[in-house]
């Protein structure tokens, strides 16, 4: 028989009145089980005429504060959250079964967060972030290729290449974070946790 927590529900939901714990093992066990990607999530935002768009992007960091992600603050989704911010997530792990949706509101980070991120990444993403106008139609593709060789040879220096002032990073902080498990039937288990206040109430809902 499996184990179960205090609400009934199925053991990996925990006893935990703080999401992020929960979140914390869930990523842990992702990172065990996925083949690619564990912290790829989809990313909802809504631009100034209320049309929703959705991508996939990668989680990088998550604290109690909440899940930052990195991009081009003049691609789309960074139009957006500056007109809007307001997003949701959605991870989806295959071979869990398991499902996170997270929604909340949305600031960006600090310079220093951001410049530590970005003088992480690999020489060519660095470069890269300097060469693409993200979201922009582009004429050819040769002509980003030829920019890329352009700021390669302006950043020869792969330890010094300081980061675009159109590059940071994003925080979501969340008022909902709710957690998924497949169940046969379609008879899934769903645990709700809603921010009220300064503290997280939590609930079961049905499938």
């Amino acid at each position: 028989m499996n184990k179960k927590n205090n609400l009934g529900l199925d053991i990996c939901f925990m006893n935990e009145d703080d999401p992020f714990a929960v979140f914390k093992q869930w990523m842990s066990e992702a990172e065990k089980n996925e083949i690619n990607d564990p912290n790829a999530v989809a990313l909802a935002t809504v631009n100034e005429s209320n049309y929703p768009d959705v991508r996939m992007v990668l989680l990088k960091e998550f604290n109690n504060n909440g899940f930052v992600f990195f991009t081009n603050l003049n691609s789309k989704k960074g139009t957006d959250l500056n007109k809007i911010p307001k997003a949701s997530m959605c991870f989806h792990w295959k071979s869990l079964l398991r499902q996170v949706r997270i929604s909340g509101n949305i600031s960006i980070i600090s310079d220093s967060e951001a410049d530590k991120y970005f003088n992480s990444r690999p020489y060519l993403s660095r470069i890269g972030a300097w060469s693409s106008n993200q979201s922009k139609p582009m004429e050819t593709r040769d002509a980003f290729l030829n920019k890329i060789e352009e700021f390669k040879n302006k950043f020869k220096d792969q330890n010094n290449v300081p980061r675009p002032k159109h590059w940071s990073g994003f925080l979501l902080s969340p008022n909902r974070i709710e957690f998924w498990k497949d169940v046969e039937g379609r008879l899934h288990q769903r645990l709700e946790y809603l921010k009220v206040s300064n503290s997280w109430k939590k609930q079961i809902l049905y499938p």
